[in-house]
């Protein structure tokens, strides 16, 4: 028997807490944003997003194909939509709009141990990840192929 609550099945409490000026919190699922939320030990603290967002946050959100998703905003563009990526991902994902935003992380709790975003510690890691942004990517991206073709020749 399966326990687990799907996203489209929460969704409906998230939005009634956001919308009530409370915050939601939900479980980490994937591995997406590694290093920083570890499937299975943390948790993220969302709040209604009421304005802008900026480089830098933690958005969740909902894809056009209806997937829910927790990446970070790498640009924001002159068009007001967001260029999204995961820290363990290479692939930007640009032209989501604000109305695709449900929430902002504020909180993440990692092994029962709370911080916000706004800590000096996370704002270090975040302005670090941010700059080495084109470094890392191409790196991953060329990980990726290598990953590829020595899978395609066994």
């Amino acid at each position: 028997m399966n326990n687990k609550v799907t996203m489209k099945e929460l969704l409906p409490f998230i939005e009634e807490a956001l919308n009530n000026d409370k915050t939601f919190t939900i479980p980490i699922t994937g591995t997406s944003m590694r290093p920083l939320l570890i499937d299975g030990r943390d948790t993220v603290t969302l709040k209604k997003c009421d304005s802008k967002l900026k480089k830098g946050d933690l958005p969740l959100y909902r894809r056009q194909d209806g997937a829910f998703v927790l990446h970070r905003v790498v640009s924001v563009e002159d068009n007001n939509t967001y260029t999204m990526c995961g820290d363990n991902q290479f692939l930007k994902e640009k032209g989501i709009a604000h109305n695709q935003i449900i929430g902002v992380v504020t909180e993440i709790t990692r092994d029962g141990k709370t911080f916000s975003v706004e800590s000096k510690k996370y704002q270090r890691y975040v302005k670090f990840g941010l700059s080495i942004l084109n470094i890392r990517y191409p790196y991953k991206g060329l990980r990726y192929l290598g990953h590829l073709l020595k899978m395609r020749m066994k």
